[in-house]
């Protein structure tokens, strides 16, 4: 057995899978599914196993699983079914999407679930007034064809990232999936949490119909049963504090602790199950080198560099500061530096924000003025480069929110962060 398929991050991880926790949300949904009548509306941060739960609870063959990423009306996102569940179209759908449009998509096969690769589109190249005929016409026709398709079935409609789909379509989107869940079919939609309340923003009408379940990012018990599973099932020994370093870097986040584990076995020079006594032992340049190879699995290197210049600047230069480093730097650049150091940390109150930036200088530091001026300014900034809420400033309570744990990570470990 291979350590690829014991530690699979971005994939279902068959001899990683650690559900105890999440027991109580399985019945949850089961009991809701079984009942009918009802959205499920799955939000937690990033990262969080929000997919993996599902497929484990439902199992994949079950799921028709798209994304909201890419939809521009509602019938983009009923095409993406039925080119997974291989509906024909009737002539109304086909001649409506063949007026100079594009319809289609790429799907693999795993096991025996059939995912999506890519996006079916509606493009339709007329008049204004033709192209809003068409296209309603064309979503009441989809609409139709769904709930004829799936209506009474087993199948469950997965609409992961939700929150993508531009507001000016979930309010119609909505609607109709409020018609199709009338008509027996069944949907799990999944969102980030600051956008979990989309999909009832979109339609008053489904409150009530909307059953909420949510994730947080997971403990550091939990984390720790991914290495204890992954690694005995290798054959490697291991020391608790090794392990306990690699899920404070997780942040959370069950599918960095994947990819810890796994780049921990490369270091270690197993890559598949051994008989060898080897054992994961509590080194730092052991963790450096696990850290420094996980961390080329993201890379959020040009966001960092307008991070780090902070917005253009009107009249007089910024302050710099010097710094027990040994480089001289700017509010932003000291900003970039104390959200990387030890203990990381996903969530910053000013003070204990304000105190590691202070505590890297060794001329007195920044104002507080500036240090929140530049809080606000780099959430701008990283949020517009990414095109999501990556990282938040609450000016109201000043507390500054990583949301990607594996952004967390990139400042921590990447070399464009730490120069």
């Amino acid at each position: 057995m291979k350590s690829s398929e014991v530690f699979t991050p971005g994939k279902f991880p068959v001899h990683t899978l650690v559900d105890d926790h999440l027991k109580e949300k399985k019945e949850q949904l089961l009991d809701t599914l079984d009942a009918g009548a009802m959205l499920i509306s799955i939000s937690g941060p990033s990262k969080s196993g929000k997919t993996v739960f599902i497929e484990e609870c439902l199992g994949r063959t079950s799921l028709i699983q798209i994304t909201g990423a890419g939809v521009n009306q509602p019938s983009d996102l009923w095409m993406r079914v039925f080119d997974i569940v291989g509906t024909e179209l009737p002539a109304s759908i086909t001649r409506a999407s063949g007026s100079g449009n594009k319809v289609g998509g790429k799907g693999t096969i795993e096991g025996n679930a059939f995912f999506v690769k890519g996006k079916g589109e509606v493009s339709i190249d007329k008049t204004s007034t033709e192209k809003e005929t068409l296209s309603a016409s064309l979503s009441s026709d989809c609409l139709q064809l769904l709930i004829r398709e799936l209506s009474g079935t087993d199948l469950v409609i997965f609409i992961d990232d939700f929150h993508y789909i531009p507001q000016s379509v979930q309010a119609e989107l909505a609607q109709q999936i409020k018609e199709a869940i009338r008509n027996n079919v069944k949907f799990v939609c999944a969102s980030v949490p600051y956008h979990a309340d989309d999909v009832i923003r979109s339609n008053p009408d489904l409150r009530g119909r909307v059953f909420s379940i949510d994730f947080e990012y997971w403990g550091t018990e939990t984390l720790k049963k991914i290495a204890f599973k992954g690694f005995d099932t290798l054959g490697i020994g291991y020391r608790n504090t090794a392990i306990e370093q690699l899920v404070s870097e997780a942040a959370g986040s069950p599918q960095l602790m994947q990819y810890l584990c796994l780049n921990a076995c490369f270091e270690l020079g197993v890559r598949e199950k051994t008989v060898q006594e080897i054992e994961l032992l509590h080194d730092a340049q052991l963790h450096e080198n696990i850290c420094r190879r996980t961390v080329q699995s993201t890379d959020y290197g040009s966001v960092v560099e307008l991070m780090k210049e902070g917005p253009k600047t009107r009249g007089s230069d910024r302050n710099v500061h010097i710094t027990k480093f040994g480089w001289n730097g700017d509010v932003y650049r000291l900003l970039v530096k104390s959200l990387s150091i030890d203990p990381p940390k996903l969530t910053f109150r000013y003070k204990s924000l304000s105190e590691r930036i202070l505590d890297i200088c060794v001329d007195g530091g920044p104002s507080g003025s500036s240090i929140t001026s530049a809080c606000s300014h780099s959430a701008k900034i990283v949020n517009d480069a990414v095109g999501s809420r990556v990282v938040e400033w609450d000016g109201e309570h000043d507390v500054f929110d990583i949301r990607d744990p594996y952004f967390l990570f990139y400042l921590r470990w990447s070399e464009t962060a730490d120069s």
